[in-house]
């Protein structure tokens, strides 16, 4: 369906309601295609020729190893030797691919890729080594890497593993091109929702710096409404005093009225407005007093990936190639032949490795960027956009703000009321002009906002609802969307009313779950943590214990334990973590752990670190200093165990951010006798 018809239909006729017309379709972005994988596809991703296997994967590899798991898969239903299969990330002269989002490259691309290697090791046994194969349709009980034994549930020598140790070129910013430029676009220090554009600025003085190449005004689309002035030198390090010369006069048109980012989602203000539009739980709690009333306010948070957003671009006979790390170069591709006016076979986009990525690479920017100051400069430009642009002009975790309820009878939840103001997530405000975000908002709401949001337990007369709004900063997918944020809420207060009802925080939870898979993890997070045995605090300290749980997109399920100190001046360490986790088959169980400890450690920022200092309505940080994410140092021994499972494989790259906050911030309550609800947490609020 193209991009307008799809609007048009989504939308009801909306667009014609409010006026649109052609002139407002025009301003409809590129829509990204993200179909389903399939057998037949999957023939594309492995081919033979000369004894040996090359396999495509039709994944971005952003450092949770799906390269390996899909080896093993190869390898494994192949038939093959590790070392007789050879892996080459994708790019877009290949058949399209789904997008690298949700934790679910081994959940759906498994058994395609499986289905596949089983018809070309067929027509191989029978003899043809040349020409076509057609999958044939056979039971997945039949397939051998879907099933335990050999490279499945192994740990093979993980995929780039010495390329990575030895500094072999991998990613996009080892890519050189002869005769290779690089380049900068400036924009305004504002918020990227207002219109901006460089006004004045002293074009001699940056050309007197030594390495100046060229200064480029019509810089490639703008980053919302923030347009640019690019600059292009010899040599990187060039950059930043070609910037500084230039002393840019910015004009920027007025100031947003949500500047104020905290009031503009105070949730209890939103619900004396009235209730709130999208329901996700439509119960009816009962009217009457609460033995559970919180506020639970959750700000800004980055996705702080290591690498920065990084793109090389090189135009040659009116043809562009692109090498990036991106979650979707189809996408990327199809937005570039857009904003250059090109087919998109005139337009080759090659996946790079990505050095961290966590939802945060899904759309065309610093790509576009390096397309248009190569055209200018006539020649290949490469962009590594600073921390400072990271931060200013990517999308971030959108703050939320939570009133959550629960009343009890008998000793267990018999109403239960979470309600949230947030911002957009999966209709980022990043990718869709006002308009037609009103219109997603009027027919669908945000799903990515709602993730998590329907607690995992049985709960009586439960209603949930949420609305979205669009704020100066740009928000979008964080680790897991919604996930994490509602299961420190929900998971915030399932502890309190155990309190409240007297009852042990484990047993509590057991009593309220129904599903017999979550209640197996919570039980074993008991039993591998001695739950009922925790240590003796320290001279001066005062410890305790957390546990929480939870199910990511109905597939996965996670609990984890959390031990804490506090000392007198409130000062928090976290002093270990434990986790059991069930995403059914594993391919790769030290893949699995090392993603479990990878949302471990981003449960200890969520609840201790993590924030994103904002001055009239943009982001004012500009590195780590400012965005700090955990160190080595802050790291508590991890354990992770995994539930051995005969369901089939799901999601693992998120699913323990649903339990590993709340478990924290549960500890802390425990320790401190504080119910932590202002996030990350303050030293002061912990004072002895």
């Amino acid at each position: 369906m193209k991009r307008r018809t799809l609007l048009i239909a989504a939308a009801g006729g909306l667009v014609a309601a409010i006026g649109a017309g052609a002139g407002v379709l025009s301003q409809v972005p590129v829509i990204p295609k993200r179909p389903g994988p399939s057998a037949q596809g999957a023939l594309g991703w492995i081919a033979h020729r000369d004894g040996r296997f090359a396999l495509t994967l039709p994944r971005a590899e952003m450092g949770q190893n799906i390269a390996t798991a899909l080896k093993q898969i190869a390898c494994t239903e192949l038939g093959a030797a590790w070392d007789a299969v050879d892996l080459r990330m994708h790019e877009t002269t290949m058949p399209r691919v789904k997008a690298t989002v949700g934790s679910e490259s081994v959940q759906l691309f498994a058994a395609p890729l499986a289905l596949a290697c089983a018809a070309l090791r067929d027509a191989l046994a029978a003899g043809r080594v040349t020409g076509a194969v057609t999958v044939t349709e056979r039971p997945l009980a039949e397939l051998r890497a879907l099933r335990p034994g050999g490279l499945i549930g192994g740990s093979p020598e993980i995929v780039h593993g010495r390329e990575i140790v030895t500094g072999a070129p991998l990613y996009a910013g080892d890519v050189r091109r002869p005769g290779m430029l690089f380049g900068r676009v400036l924009r305004a220090p504002a918020s990227t929702e207002l219109p901006s554009r460089p006004l004045r600025w002293n074009e001699a003085a940056a050309r007197a710096v030594p390495g100046f190449a060229a200064l480029v005004e019509d810089c490639g689309p703008p980053v919302g409404k923030a347009r640019g002035l690019g600059i292009v030198a010899h040599r990187p390090g060039a950059l930043d005093a070609i910037a500084a010369a230039l002393q840019v006069e910015w004009e920027i048109e007025g100031s947003h009225p949500r500047s104020d980012i905290a009031r503009a989602i105070d949730v209890d203000a939103s619900l004396a407005e009235g209730a709130l539009p999208h329901a996700v739980l439509d119960g009816a709690p009962e009217a009457g007093a609460w033995d559970v009333d919180l506020r639970i306010d959750i700000p800004l948070a980055a996705h702080g990936s290591i690498e920065p957003r990084t793109a090389v671009a090189e135009w040659s006979e009116g043809a562009l190639a692109v090498w990036t790390g991106t979650q979707d170069a189809f996408y990327i591709r199809d937005v570039l032949a857009d904003a250059f006016g090109l087919e998109a076979g005139a337009v080759t986009v090659q996946s790079c490795r990505i050095g961290g990525s966590f939802g945060g690479r899904t759309l065309c920017m610093v790509e576009a960027e390096a397309a248009a100051l190569a055209r200018a400069a006539r020649a290949p430009v490469k962009v590594v956009w600073t921390r400072a642009q990271e931060l200013a002009l990517g999308f971030h975790r959108p703050p939320s703000s939570h009133r959550i309820r629960a009343r009890l009878e008998d000793g267990r939840i018999s109403d239960w009321d979470h309600t949230q103001i947030s911002s957009h997530i999966l209709f980022t405000a990043a990718a869709m002009p006002r308009w037609m975000q009103a219109a997603t908002d009027l027919v669908a709401g945000d799903p990515g906002v709602a993730r998590g949001m329907a607690a995992p337990y049985v709960l009586g007369r439960a209603r949930a609802a949420y609305d979205a709004i669009r704020l100066p900063v740009h928000t979008g997918p964080w680790r897991g969307l919604g996930a994490g944020p509602n299961g420190l809420a929900v998971e915030s207060a399932i502890d309190e009313a155990a309190i409240a009802a007297g009852v042990d925080p484990l047993s509590f939870r057991l009593a309220h779950i129904g599903d017999p898979r979550l209640a197996a993890v919570v039980a074993r997070a008991g039993e591998i943590s001695s739950w009922g045995d925790p240590p003796k605090p320290a001279q001066g300290m005062r410890t305790g214990r957390g546990l929480a749980c939870g199910i990511y997109k109905a597939a996965s399920y996670a609990a984890a334990v959390a031990d804490v100190a506090v000392d007198a001046r409130g000062h928090v360490r976290l002093t270990r973590l434990w986790c059991v986790h069930d995403c059914g088959l594993v391919i790769n169980p030290d893949q699995v752990r090392a993603q479990c400890e990878g949302n471990l450690v981003w449960s200890l920022g969520m609840v201790l670190l993590d924030s994103l200092p904002i001055e009239q309505g943009r982001v004012s940080a500009g590195t780590f200093a400012d965005a700090p994410i955990p160190r080595l140092s802050e790291v508590p021994p991890l354990s992770v165990e995994l539930i051995e499972s005969r369901h089939p494989p799901s999601g693992a790259g998120e699913t323990a951010i649903v339990a590993g906050p709340g478990a924290i911030a549960n500890a802390l309550r425990a320790a401190t006798g504080r119910r932590p609800m202002r996030f990350p947490v303050r030293a002061e609020e912990f004072r002895a």
